[in-house]
């Protein structure tokens, strides 16, 4: 495939998800005129596990990657609801910079800033494979549409979709994330590299419907102030600021989680292991 044709790139990303974005943004505005592939447009800059962004760690990740001129910091400040600067009583060290985010407000801005990059083209389909030179090196992706798209490089950044396993409660499937397909094939032709393979382990914590909850009943917790942004381009915050609430857990329900059947096996793990250290897992975990 000639580097004149409609389907060569200089640069390809596959994933859409927080490092597709960047890396997508990234190339684009270095010039590179690039293309990225995911599953599901729509859902570009989607929020699946956590409507929060940054916190202990993380958030210093965050803040490293607006120094670089990422667009996460941007578009936490444009989605945040309640900003707080966790461990404030600590050490500057330790402190961590986090919002509560809304999901919709979230997805639109980083969609609105990858839409705006001339260079960056988005398309909607799923990888199986890659174009592989004759000396073994990727030179592109193929779709299962069977079209084929080029490249001089091509990230990957398939994230939960690599292989993917969902568990919930005592059952498992093959998923990338909640009704979404895992991108199985794509996983088989990188084993053909000779690459060691390994799977990592994420949580979703779960989603309750605000009616089943008396809320005067629970302890509130304010952002801070004059809360500090992500993004050094931004002073102070684009919504209306709102209130968290506190809940914990007590005796008779982490009892009940010790012993219940229907706990997922990861997260059995996870509870027998901590109590063979003396660690109280949902008061660490959740509080």
């Amino acid at each position: 495939m000639k580097n004149n044709s409609k389907n060569f790139f200089d640069i390809i990303v596959v994933g859409g998800g927080h490092a597709g974005c960047e890396a997508a943004a990234a190339a684009a505005r270095m010039g590179a005129i690039t293309l990225l592939v995911t599953q599901d447009v729509s859902k570009i800059g989607e929020m699946s596990c956590n409507p929060a962004i940054g916190g202990i760690g993380k958030g210093h990740l965050v803040k490293e990657i607006d120094a670089l001129d990422g667009i996460m910091a941007r578009a936490a400040d444009e989605a945040g609801i309640q900003f707080r600067l966790l461990n404030r009583s600590r050490g500057a060290a330790v402190r961590g910079n986090r919002c509560q985010a809304d999901r919709k407000l979230y997805k639109k801005s980083i969609q609105g800033m990858l839409s705006s990059e001339p260079s960056l083209k988005i398309y909607s389909g799923t990888v199986i494979e890659f174009i592989k030179s004759t000396k073994g090196s990727v030179k592109g992706v193929k779709l299962e549409t069977g079209e084929k798209f080029c490249s001089e490089a091509t990230i990957l950044t398939t994230g939960t979709f690599l292989n993917g396993m969902i568990h919930i409660g005592t059952k498992a499937l093959s998923a990338g994330r909640a009704d979404e397909p895992s991108s199985i094939s794509l996983a088989r032709d990188l084993r053909s590299f000779g690459l060691k393979m390994g799977r990592l382990k994420t949580g979703t914590p779960p989603r309750l419907n605000k009616k089943s909850i008396d809320w005067a009943g629970l302890e509130g917790q304010k952002g801070d102030e004059n809360p500090e942004m992500f993004s050094v381009y931004n002073e102070k915050p684009k919504n209306p600021q709102i209130d968290c609430k506190l809940t914990y857990t007590n005796k008779e329900i982490q009892e009940y989680l010790y012993s219940s059947d229907s706990i997922g096996p990861l997260y059995r793990w996870e509870i027998n292991h901590s109590q063979k250290h003396s660690v109280n897992p949902l008061h660490d975990k959740y509080q």
